[in-house]
């Protein structure tokens, strides 16, 4: 496989992999929201299992429908897999992070925003793609993510919503 070089200044959605076939294929693109609340004088996000695969924890997230943008896609998505919507999140809309990587040798980009649930006993309403949730203070969040870039990105989502709590 051969990545084509981009100037340093390219935007990642211009990055597209060429194949041995050289067809181009372009990154599957995603979006979601990293939702946290405050309760008991802790900041917990939260993430849900999945119900297929390895059954990995992830925050609210889906594939962008054609048609339609990624920031409308987070909040279809959190709405179907979670249960909130729009009114009941303070969300953040400068605060966002697009992670890439692959599945399955295909790249993937998601795009994340950073959300504070309004009201910190809303109830979680699971979809049937995922089958548990959990409320989890920083470095618990990070164990449970498993991965290096989510783990950074909860990191830098946790910065932000503690200076915020701060104001």
């Amino acid at each position: 496989m051969l990545i084509t070089s981009l100037p340093s200044h390219a935007n990642i959605r211009n990055l597209f992999i060429v194949t041995r076939k050289n067809k181009i294929m372009s990154p599957t693109r995603a979006a979601g929201l990293v939702i946290y609340r405050y309760s008991n004088e802790l900041i917990q996000f939260l993430l849900l299992q999945t119900s297929y695969g390895i059954h990995h924890w992830t925050p609210p997230k889906g594939h962008v429908d054609e048609g339609e943008s990624d920031w409308e896609t987070a909040l279809r998505e959190t709405q179907e897999e979670a249960g909130y919507i729009k009114d009941d999140l303070e969300i953040d809309q400068t605060t966002k992070k697009v992670l890439s990587y692959k599945v399955n040798g295909k790249p993937k980009e998601v795009i994340y925003w950073l959300a504070k649930l309004i009201n910190p006993e809303a109830p979680v309403k699971l979809s049937d793609e995922h089958q548990d949730f959990k409320w989890l203070p920083l470095s618990q969040a990070q164990d449970l993510s498993g991965y290096d870039d989510m783990k950074q990105l909860l990191s830098e989502f946790y910065g932000i919503a503690s200076s915020k709590l701060k104001q």
